[in-house]
Parts: structure tokens; C-alpha cells; sequence
């Protein structure tokens, strides 16, 4: 009998059998408060009833409609809705599956329009896990170890992580600005670079936000080189920092090559790229495809999200639940010392623990995280030490579930550190 292979390894010990809104449903018919959505894709909760009347709505006219081979309605809507959502000159989208081919997709374009070899990410920035997304990975050791040699062509600059350099956010982004010119000059020559790959919050890397002036210093620089700057939006993107794209928090910001997936389709697997039509064009014929891209399924789920989003309001939902997420995990860390850090965007938000002297406390967190999974709340480790319990529920979470949210962590901290 075939079984799961045994690498994948769970973060917690429930089997859902259902989910309704922001609660997930075992076996035996115990609700937990899921504040994970799916590592941020359920972004309009557990089966939204409009979300899976689309769906079924689509089953049953049309599952597969390959985007190279024909056209289907779900995919030129899809498409269309984007352009009011998409920042200002970025009207040309690519789909795929998953936010790795997005990634890829991405850079294969980066390289194709310059002509350039070379790509600078961000130290603690995640991408994927494929071959070409992973060496552009940073979070953590799992994503590269065993693996290599990865594709070249990727060499990292530092991101300002103010609390892991103990210096002020003013001095840590200009510290990782001269790097960054540094590395110009040295490993990564500005006539090489074909792009800059960012996440507008680090995700996997310990939900760590980009200060403002550091990414108006990198569309500086792309601009002086005459490069794209690639948001990597897979996790920020579709209102999860309670701006509809993570880089809106950064005024007057636009970047070249924007990627999307995660919360796109409220958990079909859908992902894509937007970037204006000249660049677009500047992609090689063939270059972009894939069998199950624009999923017609998917597409319709996406089209559903994007209207539920609108009509409930929940860009300003996560914007005003965020804050009071982040007020209430402040007020527990106060109590409890070795939380170190609380820091986030809209609906996501990490705690950081540390030991007495500064040092990562992945132990702590981990009870921390385990704890609350017995008392109902389901939650996520994060960071290159796993130091971070992350927190991203549904876009639609409720005051109510907040505050419910956070006295229980409260509870698991406090169970924790006995």
C-alpha cells in the first residue's frame, strides 16, 4: 500500500474533515480556530459560499481549457477584472500554477529583456521551492540543503531585519542600502544584473516588513540600472497586509514585474505575473505556457474572490483587524518576556522568541505553537531558526475571533513557559 512519503512533515496533528469560514473541522468533529488559511491562500475563508458556487458552476461547464491551445471565458475575464486591481501600467498577465512558476515566469522574463544574467534577492526572502525559486531562496537551510548545485546566476544582498541587527530601522536600511551598492560593484556587477527580487514582508523569513525607504532605495537603483524591481507578492498580495499589494504601503512605489498567487483564488491553485505590455512583449515566443495554467476552474474561483473582496470589504477588514491583532499580541508579550518581537502588516504578523541573552528560541516557540494547537488555535512556525509563530488568518476574521484568537495564545504562551 503506498502512504505519504515521510519528508512531508505536519505542523500540527489535525486531520480537517471540513473548514466553514475561519475554522477548520476534524475527524471527530473538534473546530479549531485556523489563523493559518492555508499559509495564507483561504484568503476569503473555508469554502466561501460564492466562491464555491462559482466552482461548481464551472465544473460543470468547463474543467480544462489549455490557455496555448484554446481560449475559455473564465481566463479573458480573469484577466480583465485584474487591470482594476493591478498597479498602473501593469496590463499584461501571465498565469500559472503556483507561486514557484510564478517566480520563475518572472525571471525568465527579467532575463529575456535585458538581455542580463544576473539576479540580486534579498537574504531571508522566500521563492518557491522548485530548482530555479529555491536558489533564489534564502529563509532557511531546508529550502537549499541537499540539493545543489542550484541555478546560478542569483547572488543575495542584506534586508533590513532591524531587530536581528539591534540597530534602528533608519540604521539598518542604510547599512543594507551600501551593501547593496557593494554588491554592485563586487559580485554582482550593474551591467549583469537583470532584476531585483523582493517581498515587500519576508515571509517564511520571519514576517519581517521592508521599511519604506528601503524599497524606494531599490526602485531607485533599478531605475538607475535600468532594470525591473519584482515584487514578490505571493504571500502580501490579495489585501493580506491590509493594502491590496503589500508594496502600496511604500508611497508612490510601482514595481516592474509584480507576482501573485497564494490568496488569488481562495485555495485553487492559480498564480501569475503582471508587468506592462512593452515588457511583456520583450518575452521570448514559447517562453511562457504550462499545462494547467489559467485553470478554468480555478479562474472562475479567482473571478468570485476578487468580488467577495470588493463587495465585503475585506482590504479594510484586514487593515483594522490586523491592528487589533497586533494590539492584543503586544499586550501578551509585555507579560511574557521571552517574546522578543511582535511586528507585521494587516494579517500577518509574527512573534519572535527569544532566550534571556538575544539568542533565537526555536523550543519556545515551538511549545508555544503546539500549545495553542491543543487549545484550538492553529498556527505556524517561521524564520531561518523557526523562532517565529506567524499568524494569517482569513481576511474575513471577526473582532470577535481576534480577541478569542489572542486569549488563547495568551493561554499557550502562559502553558508554554511552565
Amino acid at each position: 500500500m503506498a502512504q505519504l512519503s515521510p519528508a512531508l512533515k505536519q505542523a500540527t496533528p489535525v486531520q480537517a474533515a471540513r473548514g466553514e469560514g475561519v475554522h477548520l473541522i476534524d475527524t471527530q468533529g473538534r473546530r479549531y480556530l485556523d489563523f493559518t488559511a492555508g499559509i495564507g491562500v483561504t484568503s476569503t475563508g473555508h469554502c466561501h459560499p460564492r466562491v464555491v458556487a462559482a466552482a461548481q458552476e464551472q465544473v460543470a461547464t468547463l474543467i480544462h481549457g489549455q490557455y496555448t491551445t484554446v481560449m475559455h471565458e473564465p481566463l479573458l475575464r480573469l484577466a480583465e477584472r485584474l487591470g482594476d486591481v493591478l498597479p498602473a501600467g501593469l496590463d499584461s498577465v501571465f498565469f500559472a500554477n503556483s507561486g514557484s512558476e510564478a517566480v520563475e515566469a518572472s525571471v525568465r522574463l527579467a532575463r529575456q529583456a535585458t538581455g542580463r544574467p544576473l539576479v540580486v534577492a534579498f537574504e531571508g526572502g522566500f521563492h518557491g521551492r522548485t530548482m530555479g525559486a529555491a536558489a533564489l531562496t534564502s529563509s532557511g537551510a531546508k529550502i537549499r540543503a541537499g540539493m545543489g548545485p542550484l541555478m546560478g546566476g542569483v547572488e543575495f544582498a542584506p534586508f533590513p531585519y532591524a531587530f536581528r541587527y539591534g540597530w534602528s530601522e533608519e540604521e539598518t536600511v542604510a547599512f543594507c542600502l551600501r551593501e547593496l551598492d557593494r554588491l554592485l560593484v563586487t559580485a554582482a556587477p550593474a551591467a549583469d544584473v537583470a532584476a531585483f527580487l523582493v517581498e515587500p514582508v519576508l515571509g517564511e523569513g520571519g514576517y519581517v516588513p521592508a521599511p519604506q525607504a528601503f524599497l524606494t532605495g531599490l526602485r531607485e537603483r533599478a531605475d538607475a540600472l535600468g532594470v525591473p524591481l519584482i515584487a514578490d507578492e505571493v504571500q502580501t498580495g490579495f489585501g493580506r497586509t491590509g493594502r491590496f499589494w503589500g508594496h502600496q504601503h511604500t508611497a508612490g512605489l510601482t514595481p516592474d514585474v509584480l507576482v501573485t498567487a497564494k490568496g488569488l483564488a481562495s485555495g485553487f491553485p492559480l498564480s501569475g505575473i503582471a508587468a506592462s505590455s512593452e515588457l511583456m512583449a520583450k518575452a521570448w515566443p514559447g517562453s511562457q505556457g504550462g499545462t494547467y495554467g489559467g485553470n478554468a476552474v480555478a479562474c472562475a474561483a479567482a473571478l468570485a474572490t476578487l468580488d467577495v473582496i470588493e463587495d465585503e470589504g475585506l482590504v479594510a477588514n484586514a487593515a483594522e483587524q490586523g491592528g487589533r491583532l497586533l494590539e492584543g499580541l503586544r499586550k501578551v508579550a509585555a507579560d511574557h518576556p521571552g517574546i522578543a518581537d511582535v511586528r507585521g502588516l494587516g494579517l500577518m504578523v509574527g512573534n519572535e522568541f527569544c532566550t534571556p541573552d538575544g539568542a533565537p528560541d526555536a523550543a519556545a516557540a515551538g511549545r508555544a505553537q503546539g500549545a495553542a494547537a491543543e487549545l484550538g488555535l492553529l498556527l505556524l512556525t517561521c524564520g531561518p531558526y523557526a523562532n517565529v509563530v506567524r499568524m494569517i488568518p482569513a481576511l474575513i476574521v471577526t473582532p470577535g475571533q481576534v480577541d478569542e484568537a489572542v486569549g488563547l495564545w495568551a493561554e499557550a504562551v502562559r502553558s508554554a513557559g511552565r
